[in-house]
């Protein structure tokens, strides 16, 4: 072996490999353990509108163990994204001694179910919160079986589209366990739109009645309370001092 330089090379890189491995892992070892390199600084990039300083303070210092390297950026993660507004979060570290955590809130678009105090995000994701009196009664009220929040948002957002060309504005959107359609506009007014129909689509009818909405609802003198559009071929009318009519 000792006339084999090349054998003697590769053993020796060998060994050179594996005692820098063993340096690096005992560095490592060293860098996890060792008490200095403490986090002395959590910044927060952005500014929040909903979550308050001493909610973050009250959930953050239990989940800040360890050093600079040792922490576990996913226990502060997850220890902040259990307060009501937060949606998402994302944390790097800042040499020497700094976390930087960025905050994205829930952005709250409508209410969810009356009484619950859940409200629906931009996303169409329920989430538990409270807001003031007056900010919550001017948000639409949405309501839906489990797991339907996403599809009544987007129903929510095409209905106003439609009431938009007649001036009206709906402030509450129903999805009935039976997936009926329901909506409440601002005027009071219910309109029952009902079920997806093979041979009378929902927005079938529901473009019907907003053509003829002009002359046949808003010059009324009284206002019909109740709207019916479960009809394939026409609507019916109800009055709170009248019958049905068509």
């Amino acid at each position: 072996m000792w006339n084999k330089p090349h054998l003697l090379n590769a053993i020796a890189d060998l060994l050179m490999l594996v005692a820098s491995a063993a340096l690096l892992a005992a560095a490592a070892v060293w860098l996890v353990r060792v008490p200095s390199l403490p986090v002395r600084h959590v910044v927060f990039a952005d500014t929040l509108a909903h979550t308050r300083r001493g909610e973050v303070e009250q959930v953050l210092p239990a989940s800040l163990k360890g050093n600079f390297f040792s922490i576990n950026l996913e226990s502060v993660r997850g220890a902040l994204e259990k307060l009501p507004w937060v949606r998402k979060v994302d944390i790097r570290r800042q040499w020497p001694d700094r976390l930087e955590v960025s905050i994205e809130e829930h952005k709250p678009v409508a209410r969810w179910g009356e009484g619950r105090g859940e409200l629906v995000n931009s996303y169409g994701e329920v989430f538990a919160a409270s807001l003031p009196d007056s900010e919550a009664s001017a948000m639409p009220l949405l309501f839906g079986p489990l797991g339907t929040a996403p599809e009544v948002l987007k129903e929510y957002g095409e209905l106003v589209g439609a009431f938009k060309a007649v001036g009206e504005v709906p402030v509450q959107v129903t999805l009935s366990p039976r997936l009926a359609w329901a909506l409440k506009l601002q005027n009071g007014m219910l309109v029952d739109i009902g079920r997806e129909q093979p041979k009378s689509p929902v927005g079938v009818r529901l473009a019907r009645f907003i053509e003829v909405y002009p002359e046949m609802v808003a010059k009324r003198a009284v206002r019909p309370a109740v709207v019916d559009l479960r009809y394939p071929n026409g609507f019916a009318m109800r009055v709170a001092a009248e019958g049905k009519g068509k």
